[in-house]
């Protein structure tokens, strides 16, 4: 039995359950079943379906042009994939701009996708959208710091270089305030976890002591309570590195060998061999034989 089924099925009270003993939180992106797969084998407590599907799965520009529609086809895929993981939905650009809406959108990923939860970028401006769904009984993640569907990602963070500085939350003081501000003032509004995405570790440091809910951090330092990256990052998919990643695999490069010897070996009339090909029985044949000399 793979050990993620021998584990107790991911939950909102789980992931801040780990948080008070001390454990950290892992997550990851997943888009689709067979990866949900993978990431439910390799014990990842949550599975996102973010919107970053658009950029690195669909070839939108940005995530503002993902609609609540991809997001519930991807949703479904990753729930039939996955039996332990805590499965969250983003909430795509424009499908929480007012309370009504956030209502529809997060009921949709929720009862046609599956979803166990859904996140949703900003602070004040969407708590009203929070303190809806909370009250509906749906588990909402905020998302503070750089937000990608207002922010956009285009060259952010590459290797350290362009845009980097500019772009990360809570550089000073002043920031640092407004940040763990908000962050209260979602945990009050009822989300049960955080993502701080971009933001000095120091600052996150603050913030997750400040609160009692999870705080989970993607380029937010190494003292939150739990980790995401894009999966297409940590498998070296991606056509350039993150500082705020780390690539375990460089399966990019693989794929890219592995298809060039296929079409290789299919030029040369190496593939299929003898292995890959189906036979008639000798008797069959040659009966086959017989009879289409008689029929010329």
């Amino acid at each position: 039995m793979p050990e993620s089924l021998s584990l107790p099925r991911v939950t909102a009270s789980y992931l801040c359950a780990k948080k008070a003993r001390g454990e950290k939180i892992a997550a990851l992106t997943a888009y689709d079943y067979p990866m949900a797969r993978l990431l439910d084998r390799a014990s990842i407590d949550i599975a996102l379906v973010g919107d970053s599907v658009g950029t690195n799965v669909l070839g939108y520009r940005s995530e503002q042009q993902v609609t609540i529609e991809d997001i519930v086809h991807h949703t479904r895929a990753v729930r039939r994939g996955v039996e332990r993981a805590f499965v969250l939905a983003d909430l795509p650009f424009l499908s929480y701009h007012s309370t009504e809406a956030a209502l529809l959108s997060a009921g949709r990923l929720i009862q046609e996708g599956g979803a166990d939860g859904v996140k949703l970028e900003g602070g004040t401006r969407v708590l009203p959208q929070t303190e809806a769904m909370v009250r509906a009984g749906i588990p909402v993640v905020g998302h503070l710091g750089f937000t990608p569907q207002s922010h956009g990602r285009d060259l952010y963070a590459f290797s350290g270089r362009r845009g980097t500085v500019a772009r990360v939350q809570g550089r000073d003081a002043a920031e640092a305030k407004l940040l763990l501000a908000e962050a209260r003032r979602l945990q009050d509004a009822g989300v049960f976890a955080l993502v701080l995405e971009m933001v000095t570790e120091e600052a996150a440091q603050l913030v997750s002591q400040a609160l009692e809910i999870p705080t989970i951090g993607i380029g937010a330092g190494r003292h939150c309570d739990g980790q995401v990256l894009i999966v297409h990052d940590l498998l070296g998919f991606s056509s350039v590195e993150l500082r705020l990643a780390k690539v375990y695999a460089r399966l990019g490069e693989e794929a890219t060998k592995a298809l060039s010897i296929y079409r290789e070996e299919v030029a040369g009339g190496i593939f299929p061999g003898e292995e890959n090909v189906f036979h008639m029985e000798p008797a069959a044949f040659a009966q086959l034989r017989e009879q289409l000399a008689a029929e010329n």
